[in-house]
């Protein structure tokens, strides 16, 4: 990454920081994970490349909640979570929206809301028509269960 922002080039650039940011996350470097979202998402400010700015959010709301799991955080990452399915919504980024539904509708599952983000959830997931061997669509559905009807 280095050596391409050292050539000047920015192109998908906060795609690949939210590749790193997730790899971070997965490595328990949550901090540092959220220093690189904080870059990409003042990337994406600052040239308007937004093609993936729905990731960003969501990623950073689910490393507020992996640092702290509190109030103040369960707002902040449902802020996250809610600006993330705006944004993908306004894209019809239709992967990036459900991804950010399943992290909304478990911050509420967490919270005992669970009947009140089943229904936005299962709106994502039923737009689909094939890929149901996917893992985010594996994924919702067995989280679609877990909240019930």
């Amino acid at each position: 990454m280095t050596k391409f922002v050292a050539t000047g080039g920015t192109t998908h650039r906060t795609y690949h920081l939210a590749g790193f940011a997730e790899a971070m996350g997965r490595a328990g470097q949550i901090e540092e994970g959220l220093r690189v979202l904080a870059e990409a998402l003042a990337q994406m400010d600052a040239t308007s490349e937004g093609f993936h700015g729905a990731e960003l959010y969501r990623l950073q709301g689910e490393f507020l909640l992996c640092r702290e799991a509190g109030e103040v955080a369960c707002r902040e990452a449902e802020a996250c979570f809610r600006r993330a399915l705006a944004l993908a919504r306004q894209q019809q980024a239709r992967s990036l929206e459900l991804r950010a539904a399943m992290s909304l509708t478990r911050l509420c599952q967490t919270q005992g809301r669970q009947a009140e983000a089943r229904p936005m959830l299962a709106e994502c997931y039923d737009w689909f028509t094939e890929g149901f061997d996917t893992p985010d669509l594996q994924e919702a559905k067995a989280l679609l269960e877990q909240v019930g009807s």
